[in-house]
């Protein structure tokens, strides 16, 4: 009955259910971890991966753009970690095909991490901890290949099942409030669900940041323009995740916005061309709130 009930509540949603498990190789997982958070892996040994995706806050470093080695300032706000393998591409304007694409990308970046390939190899082979268990899970001693690989599967283990949300598409009727029912119907009744639907809520397509109403003075740092050279592709970006957004402040490609609520408003305006009251947005936050699944399991150690 259970499943049944399950399946009605899924039927016709936009919106899919974050698995409650994944199937993760623990021992890679655990590597991946520390190497996450390994500051070796930048050249002057003051950034790890963490330093803007902090796996315990959310996936990201709560600035609006984050700092590499040297002080270096990016010119795009973090994206969350956290469910990331979920996304179609990785990066605002999607350059990664993959999360092993996209973890290679800041280690050689002179803004971000500034290694060589070969750096990288001499450190982790200095290292007797990572000598053993590069050796016993890759058969071979340590290499920057082999430690993204580990990194990925680090990153796969970062999903946040289970969020009220997605309790309440399996068929528990309790898990929603009836304002945040209504948040959900006025956030699918103005268009929002077009750009954030699927299991990610977001993150499977790219869109146009002010697509009805243009923003002025947007700062168009990142976007596919950059990529493609297309003046089709201008304030054109991945749509980002709305699971856990109440964890993932600032935001927009730049993280000039640091409250939900504002974000809800200028978005709902500048692309769907909605002026919308405090009732409304108030009830679609309400809604946003409840996509706060549960923390990573492998952080407290059981991927």
């Amino acid at each position: 009955m259970l499943l049944a009930i399950g399946s009605l509540a899924l039927a016709g949603q936009p919106i899919i259910p974050i698995p409650r498990q994944m199937d993760i190789d623990p021992d890679k997982a655990r590597l991946g971890q520390r190497l996450f958070s390994d500051r070796r892996l930048s050249r002057d040994l003051s950034t790890a991966c963490a330093s803007c995706h902090d796996p315990r806050r959310g996936g990201v470093d709560h600035r609006p753009v984050s700092t590499g080695v040297e002080g270096r300032k990016g010119k795009l706000n973090a994206p969350t970690v956290w469910n990331a393998w979920f996304n179609f591409r990785q990066f605002w304007n999607g350059r990664a095909e993959d999360l092993k694409e996209q973890a290679r990308g800041p280690i050689h970046n002179p803004m971000e991490m500034d290694m060589r390939d070969e750096l990288v190899n001499a450190r982790l082979q200095a290292d007797s901890g990572y000598q053993r268990d590069f050796r016993r899970i890759y058969g071979r001693q340590p290499n920057l290949e082999d430690a993204l690989d580990a990194i990925v599967e680090f990153e796969r283990a970062l999903y946040t099942p289970d969020s009220r949300f997605d309790r309440w598409l399996r068929g528990d009727s309790t898990a929603l409030s009836e304002k945040e029912r209504e948040g959900y119907r006025l956030f699918k009744r103005i268009g929002c669900i077009s750009c954030h639907n699927g299991i990610n809520v977001g993150g499977n397509s790219y869109q146009y940041f002010g697509a009805v109403v243009p923003v002025k003075g947007l700062r168009e740092a990142g976007d596919r323009y950059d990529l493609t050279g297309d003046d089709f592709d201008r304030a054109r970006y991945k749509v980002p995740s709305l699971r856990n957004i109440t964890r993932t402040a600032p935001y927009f490609h730049d993280g000039s916005v640091a409250r939900l609520d504002e974000a809800v408003r200028l978005m709902a305006y500048h692309n769907l061309g909605f002026d919308l009251t405090e009732e409304e947005v108030d009830k679609i936050v309400a809604f946003l709130r409840t996509l706060e699944g549960k923390p990573p399991a492998i952080l407290d150690g059981t991927p």
